[in-house]
């Protein structure tokens, strides 16, 4: 087992997108990721991302792919910041499911706040996630994360984020005020 502090958090690259595309799909998607708490199974099928969207993210040049790799070379968390003119937004989080909750994606998470404040100088963070989505929610708020009135609709009929089970799929917009001491 990987504890968190035996992680480097480093910036992907093209070379990187087949085994972000194989951790993102583990932590979202199919059995496998029951393992972990973050699964969307039980309100998605199909894909959440393929290579050409993460090598399309990563030739972005307001975008980053953040990636935590162990001391063995191998990417067990991820994430993608995006410098926006207000802010940075945090997506596509995913955790390797057998290390979830063992401090990867806290440590993760801190990291990418870090980044986007001390190399985008971004006041404030931005992210999207299922309101359905309870325990996940509850996970962002003890990170200091503030749940907006604002509502984004969920991609439906765009194959390319997944295929609902349900029809009552919404998006939540938390955030969180990254300047020192906020």
């Amino acid at each position: 087992m990987t504890p968190a502090g035996d992680l480097t958090v480093r910036v992907a690259g093209r070379q990187d997108a087949a085994a972000l595309v194989e951790l993102i799909e583990s932590a979202y998607r199919g059995e496998g990721s029951r393992v972990g708490w973050t699964t969307e199974a039980d309100l998605l099928d199909g894909q959440r991302t393929d290579l050409e969207m993460v090598l399309a993210a990563i030739a972005r040049p307001d975008l980053r792919l953040l990636a935590a790799v162990d001391p063995t070379g191998a990417i067990v968390a991820c994430c993608e910041l995006e410098r926006r003119p207000d802010g940075a937004y945090f997506g596509m989080f995913a955790v390797r499911p057998d290390l979830q909750g063992r401090g990867v994606g806290d440590r993760l998470l801190a990291t990418a706040e870090e980044f986007a404040r001390r190399q985008w100088h971004a006041a404030r963070m931005e992210m999207l996630v299922i309101s359905l989505r309870d325990e996940l929610i509850a996970w962002y708020e003890r990170r200091g994360y503030r749940r907006t009135s604002r509502r984004e609709p969920f991609p439906y009929g765009d194959e390319r984020f997944g295929l609902p089970r349900r029809t009552d799929l919404v998006f939540v917009v938390l955030d969180k005020d990254l300047a020192p001491g906020a």
